[in-house]
């Protein structure tokens, strides 16, 4: 029998999948229920030790062994402070030792009760990765321990090895050893091309290394019926041109925005509104590189299909795992493993998505938008199509990168890592010292005006272009039908009636203004102008409410 702790179990259940088989055990109550897992599990060896400190040396010694993970398990208190001489040694010899902690629940600590203390991060400086296990009561929580857990054995046992620390509060009552059978545990598998030596900076990229390392998601990949890849934000160089387009060559679907990495239309939003909630559209595997996406819908539509086969590729070997179902990650370049896809897609599917694709070009094509935010950036981008000069295009968060994804057709920089509307401005600006070419940025009023010291220093160039988005506070709010309720609505909204006119003329940076599409249009052109002598900004005046309607109204008539 087990304990009855779900946390525990989970634990204990993962341990085992990650190739733990000794496990260097002190006295203690707190810790009892783990102690209990360990001792009955066949797959793991017990060896009792009272002295804390001597007991992760024991451990550190079998890791310099067996060059296996090895658990060393302590109660809750200053005897996880005593592991620390250990931890020190095992950081610095690359060994794999598991410091497994118990604790006292969260709400105790500082509370003058025995044997408390703040244990999470008490040995950061000194291991690769500090967890601190919930304990669950449902079943997102019950997938947030099971993804620490995986994280820290991950980073224990990846090429570069280390120590790790796992902390697990527990609650009484302690000696409750009811549970017959341990869960079925997901494992999130790693496979790596990186040697430990190169602390994972260099990567092995013969065409034979990346198919040996990736073969398993290769071989799913092959056999789905309904695959899917999902390329989130990257730089531009990082995905070889024409990669994309490679891969719909041989029929398979891909979504990708205009973070994505590569120029070229996307329409991911329009096909996602769509397909809706039907089941028709959901993968059976999932291959994600890149990082954030922008659609909220593509992040709803992956979270539903349950049953997935999920893989990541990333450099880092990091465990992202916003589908909830990640099964394995691959350490390479995404770029290679992209490469190293030779199997055609199944057609079906591939048709299934491309009649959506070409509804969607078709909608935008035909699309006239009211006088909206929306219309200004239809038109900037129709104006940036048809120029020939080079130029990078920056769009801050919120409504202002929401828009940019409907009619971008290059790739877009944001950012889009913590979606804060600070320092869009900034980082645009810091970009166009950099080159020659135009710079461009789209941003939001509220966005703008956070961020107004962007153009207060004597480093701006005649090269930035800055399309302000102005409906007088934040639109992306406005949406919301519960907050129409609320007194606090404007302050919800930042509403306000500031304009940039005054911080341009102390800034000496050329100002126009459009309250009208007409004048809208005049004024697009000269913010395109190769000819401009000073930075420049044009201020597009509307209403945040025919902001809502316009987008609303794209994609109501989509369906």
């Amino acid at each position: 029998m087990y304990c009855d702790k779900d946390n525990v179990n989970t634990l204990t259940a993962l341990l085992i999948a990650h190739g733990v088989r000794h496990a260097v055990v002190c006295p203690g109550s707190r810790n009892a229920p783990i102690v209990h897992n360990l001792d009955v599990c066949p797959e793991i060896q017990c060896y009792p030790i009272t002295d804390e400190r001597s007991a992760a040396f024991y451990a550190l010694g079998l890791c310099q062994a067996t060059e296996e993970p090895v658990v060393v398990c302590v109660t809750s208190g200053t005897a996880l402070l005593n592991t620390l001489p250990a931890v020190a040694e095992a950081m610095y010899q690359h060994l794999p030792l598991v410091v497994v902690s118990a604790d006292r629940p969260k709400q105790w600590i500082g509370q003058l009760t025995g044997q408390t203390m703040p244990q999470p991060g008490a040995l950061t400086c000194f291991v690769k990765r500090t967890v601190d296990l919930p304990e669950p009561h449902n079943d997102e929580e019950h997938w947030y321990c099971n993804r620490l857990v995986n994280e820290a054995l991950i980073a224990a046992t990846q090429p570069c090895q280390g120590p790790v620390h796992i902390n697990v509060p527990i609650t009484e009552p302690l000696y409750s050893f009811n549970t017959r059978e341990l869960p079925s545990e997901r494992m999130i598998a790693f496979n790596s091309l990186l040697a430990a030596h190169d602390g994972g900076k260099e990567a092995c990229v013969s065409a034979n290394a990346i198919t040996a390392v990736a073969h398993d998601l290769l071989q799913q990949l092959a056999k789905a019926e309904r695959p899917l890849i999902v390329i989130g934000q990257m730089k531009p160089s990082d995905l070889a041109k024409g990669r994309i387009p490679a891969l719909t060559d041989k029929h398979y679907v891909v979504w990708n925005e205009v973070l994505s990495g590569e120029d070229g239309a996307t329409s991911l939003e329009e096909m996602l509104a769509m397909a809706g909630g039907n089941k028709d559209f959901l993968p059976d595997f999932i291959l994600y590189i890149g990082d954030t996406l922008v659609s909220k819908r593509a992040k709803q539509l992956l979270r539903q299909a349950k049953d997935a086969i999920c893989w990541e590729v990333n450099a880092n070997g990091t465990v992202h795992d916003p589908m909830m179902n990640l099964h394995g990650i691959v350490q390479a370049r995404p770029d290679d493993v992209l490469a190293a896809i030779t199997a055609e897609g199944p057609r079906e599917w591939f048709d299934r998505w491309e009649t959506l694709r070409w509804k969607a070009e078709d909608h935008r094509r035909t699309f006239v938008p009211r006088y909206s935010n929306l219309l200004a950036v239809q038109l900037l981008e129709e104006r940036l199509s048809n120029t020939a000069e080079g130029y990078a295009l920056h769009y801050a968060n919120s409504t202002s990168v929401r828009l940019g994804c409907l009619y971008a057709r290059e790739h877009v920089y944001c950012n889009r890592g913590i979606n804060g509307i600070e320092g869009s401005l900034s980082t645009a600006a810091g970009f166009s010292l950099a080159t020659d070419d135009p710079v461009y940025c789209v941003i939001g009023d509220l966005s703008f005006f956070y961020d107004q010291n962007a153009l207060w220093n004597t480093n701006l160039r005649q090269n930035l272009r800055i399309l302000l988005l102005n409906n007088s506070g934040g639109e992306i709010f406005a949406k919301f039908d519960g907050l129409r309720q609320s007194l606090a609505r404007s302050m919800v909204m930042g509403v306000h009636a500031t304009t940039a006119e005054g911080i341009c003329r102390e800034n000496d940076i050329m100002y126009c203004h459009a309250h009208n599409e007409e004048e809208l249009y005049n004024l697009l052109g000269a913010l395109v102008s190769p000819k401009a002598e000073r930075p420049m900004l044009l201020e597009v005046f509307t209403n945040a409410e025919d902001d809502l309607r316009a987008y609303q109204e794209y994609f109501n008539t989509l369906l």
